[in-house]
């Protein structure tokens, strides 16, 4: 596909078009947006005029929120409104949540008042709730309805449905009462009524919920469609599964950003200015470096063990950065374990004796490889060695069990566990990595 894309892009320059457009309108509309994305303005605009209606409007749903800016501010009227039109009502609310103010008045224009009371409706519900992914592009049924006239129903109203595998049987107050798939109406006898065959034991959520709990309910059921209703329980649109692909990739990348302790950004990174990358990352950055200083205060307390025995500096930096690896091990799979609903706040007593059993065979293991190489290779006193393996095997107890609590604590507080990563782990551990050292060497050394 990548030498097609090429050969394309030669067609394009030599003003080819006639040549492109027989090569383009057989391709899919990902691969056709991947060639628009690599267009200078006016080729863009170009190219997606060659394309029939219904294709344009494919690949109007996959390229980049600039390259749609661009063909709105180009295209006719006439053409706009087509795409408007043939879009899906939850892709359109993406459309408008992403655009300048300038460009949503112009899309706003073509949306009759119905459609307009609509979108400010659904533009007021929370960023990143359920109310936010939702469409209003759903089939809905009456309980009284036999599974003939159900059919027939699907058959009227389905065309413009964004699915129509699963349908959703309300009363006469549009509360939910019930969901029944295609496959079963075509496969039951139609003179049964659709309330005798419906499944009655509906998975939905709520308008307000977070797109994360969202998702997460998604992964459980294995669902491709999910109800949301409102307050009192009626239906209000659905959420289907490519939209919530890309709520999972949207909050995937946000933890490892915070992980990383960066602010979280959805630009992409060849996107994304030099001055924000810098100040999404300057904020975290700057409060570990002032958390350091405690690891610089406590090693001037103990000034005078270092130097007593200044070969005790040579190994801060191995117990530092062991302590830090360790707890950011189990820090990611308590992290991970939360995001995929595996371990819940009342398993915090489980996960911490777990974390801690495998620090001690873990600690043990480390301190006696750690002391043979320190005493029998590296020719180092008995008791310095001693000092820095009893040090390493409480490091890593203490890293293990740390890295395990703070996601754990910062579930229960209702904060981000990826908050609790790997920098402020190692600023924890650091600094009382150190404190048990200098300790440690005190008291057998003598000093």
């Amino acid at each position: 596909m990548k030498k097609e894309l090429e050969e394309i892009l030669i067609l394009i320059k030599e003003k080819k078009f006639t040549e492109v457009r027989e090569k383009i309108i057989n391709f899919n509309p990902v691969h056709i947006a991947e060639l628009i994305e690599k267009l200078e303005i006016s080729d863009t605009i170009l190219v997606f005029r060659m394309l029939p209606k219904d294709l344009a409007v494919d690949v109007f749903n996959y390229i980049s929120n600039e390259s749609q800016i661009n063909i709105i501010s180009s295209i006719t009227s006439k053409e706009l409104q087509y795409i408007l039109d043939e879009l899906f009502f939850d892709d359109r609310i993406d459309l408008l949540e992403e655009m300048p103010a300038k460009v949503v008045k112009e899309i706003l224009k073509y949306s009759n008042i119905e459609e307009r009371k609509l979108i400010n409706e659904f533009l007021n519900y929370p960023e990143y709730s359920a109310g936010s992914l939702m469409t209003i592009e759903y089939v809905d049924l009456k309980k009284n309805m036999t599974v003939n006239e159900a059919i027939e129903h699907i058959k009227i109203t389905g065309v413009n449905k964004e699915t129509i595998y699963t349908c959703y049987v309300i009363d006469e107050k549009r509360k939910l009462q019930g969901t029944i798939s295609l496959r079963n109406l075509i496969l039951s006898d139609y003179n049964l009524k659709v309330g005798e065959i419906m499944r009655k034991d509906v998975v939905y959520v709520n308008t307000h919920q977070d797109q994360e709990e969202v998702a997460n309910v998604f992964k459980k059921y294995d669902l491709i469609a999910l109800p949301v209703v409102d307050m009192e329980d009626r239906l209000t649109g659905i959420i289907t599964i490519d939209d919530i692909v890309d709520v999972m990739e949207q909050e995937t990348t946000e933890d490892f950003q915070k992980m990383a302790a960066m602010s979280p950004s959805e630009e992409e990174y060849l996107d994304t200015g030099v001055w924000k990358l810098a100040k999404n990352r300057l904020l975290w950055l700057t409060i570990l470096m002032i958390s350091a200083t405690f690891t610089g205060n406590i090693i001037k307390r103990f000034e005078d063990v270092l130097q007593s025995v200044v070969l005790l500096t040579a190994f801060i930096p191995m117990l530092m950065d062991t302590g830090g690896n360790a707890g950011s091990q189990s820090a990611t799979l308590v992290i991970r374990s939360i995001a995929l609903g595996e371990i819940q706040g009342k398993d915090a007593l489980k996960v911490i004796w777990k974390e801690l059993r495998v620090s001690l065979i873990v600690g043990s293991v480390l301190s006696l490889l750690n002391f043979i190489r320190i005493c029998y290779i590296e020719k180092v006193s008995f008791y310095i060695s001693l000092t820095v393996s009893i040090t390493l095997f409480f490091t890593v107890i203490l890293a293990k069990v740390v890295g395990a609590i703070l996601p754990m604590l910062a579930k229960k507080f209702k904060l981000d566990p990826a908050i609790m990563a790997s920098p402020l782990i190692t600023t924890i551990v650091d600094a009382t990595s150190l404190i048990v050292y200098f300790t440690v060497a005190k008291f057998l050394l003598g000093i």
